[in-house]
């Protein structure tokens, strides 16, 4: 490889793409010496990888990396307009992942005021649920199954969250999809803001009003939308492997051309007119999801949690494959209903709706109120889809 010519995309595109089976294939003693660029005394902190090595890996960043990636942190809230004065309500985990301690500090850059709430493990929900009452943030921020979790269970202390001082709700770290994010809004009377990041990077991207996809920071990451077979740029606006570099934040752990997994589309103009319009947009196109077979019929997590989403008398719901005594595949829902809602024509109209639109018929649980929030209490994103055939 010339490096001075690196620049130039037929140079560029030599250095091979990082994997993450390649990591899966290192030893923690080799991720530090032979991948690892560092002095100890230049390391401000440590980041948790998200596990797709098998073994998280710790990641070293410097004092130095940390200025860039407080810089992606911030502008996730000037793309919300949300900004100094306000006050924030985090219930992202604040532990050796970085997602929620380097959000909450890039809250304080953007001087908005900010209650460390945590994850549930850490600050139970009722509590949680308390602060926003008491202290009347404008905005929450958090994965946004934690978020659906909340407004279940302040529904079922005859709170509605839709009237709580809260009208802007910013999430990060899972898919938000058309779904979830009407209920997100609906639950909370707040508008959404979805925020794009990973850990080998830092934060990467955020929505604008225009909620067009994410518009991605190209001056602190190099982002390419790859074909998979070929790793060739594919045209603007057909979807490809999203390959990334960080060009200034990511000084310890050299990842180059990294392979994110992901399958999104990217367009150079997006459709907003505001400052944050000269990045570029990208949209996913496809995240791995989770299904369950049942009796030669995939059904898949994602499409079954829109689907009970969009059903307005389901307060909160969990799925759970079970063997039943003839030895056969159940497919169970548990289902926890709106106050007011009859429960027997709850679960003939549920039952009606599966068999139509998935082709199977489950074995619906109506829960007391409560039930299902406090089986989830202990988790930040809720277990919905559990498996547990013999």
């Amino acid at each position: 490889i010339d490096l001075d010519h690196v620049h130039e995309p037929e140079e560029w595109a030599k250095i091979p793409i990082l994997t993450k089976d390649e990591l899966r294939a290192m030893s923690a003693e080799e991720f530090y010496t032979r991948f690892c660029v560092f002095r100890q005394e230049d390391v401000c902190e440590y980041w948790r990888s998200g596990g797709s090595t098998g073994k998280p890996l710790f990641y070293p960043r410097t004092h130095e990396d940390m200025t860039y990636n407080m810089m992606g942190f911030a502008r996730t809230f000037d793309c919300a307009g949300v900004g100094a004065g306000e006050a924030a309500h985090i219930s992202l985990p604040l532990g050796i992942h970085p997602a929620g301690h380097a959000w909450a500090r890039a809250a304080q850059i953007r001087k908005i005021g900010l209650v460390w709430g945590g994850a549930g493990a850490s600050l139970p929900s009722a509590q949680q649920l308390e602060l926003i009452q008491m202290l009347k943030p404008t905005l929450w921020m958090g994965m946004s199954s934690y978020g659906l979790h909340l407004a279940n269970m302040a529904d079922n202390q005859g709170y509605d969250l839709a009237d709580s001082t809260v009208r802007t709700v910013m999430c990060t770290a899972e898919a938000v999809s058309d779904a979830k994010r009407a209920k997100m809004e609906r639950e909370w009377g707040a508008e959404l803001f979805d925020n794009f990041g990973m850990t080998e990077i830092s934060m990467m991207g955020a929505e604008s009003p225009a909620h067009e996809g994410f518009h991605i920071w190209d001056d602190l990451a190099l982002i390419e939308v790859l074909d998979p077979d070929t790793w060739k740029p594919v045209p603007d606006g057909q979807p490809g492997r999203l390959v990334t570099t960080a060009l200034f934040g990511n000084q310890a752990t050299p990842f180059l051309r990294w392979d994110s997994g992901d399958i999104v589309s990217m367009q150079k103009q997006g459709e907003s007119r505001g400052p944050f319009s000269v990045f570029p947009v990208i949209r996913h196109a496809h995240r791995t999801a989770g299904f369950f077979k049942l009796r030669g019929i995939n059904v898949n997590h994602q499409e079954f949690e829109d689907f009970m989403f969009e059903i307005p008398m389901v307060n909160d719901f969990k799925v759970e494959m079970t063997t039943a005594p003839d030895g056969l595949d159940e497919f169970r829902v548990s289902v926890e209903l709106r106050l007011g809602a009859e429960p027997l024509e709850a679960m003939e109209d549920l039952t009606r709706r599966t068999k139509q639109v998935f082709e199977i018929s489950p074995t619906i649980d109506v829960l007391a109120t409560g039930s299902i929030a406090a089986a989830f209490e202990s988790s930040v994103k809720a277990p919905r889809f559990v498996d547990n055939r013999e």
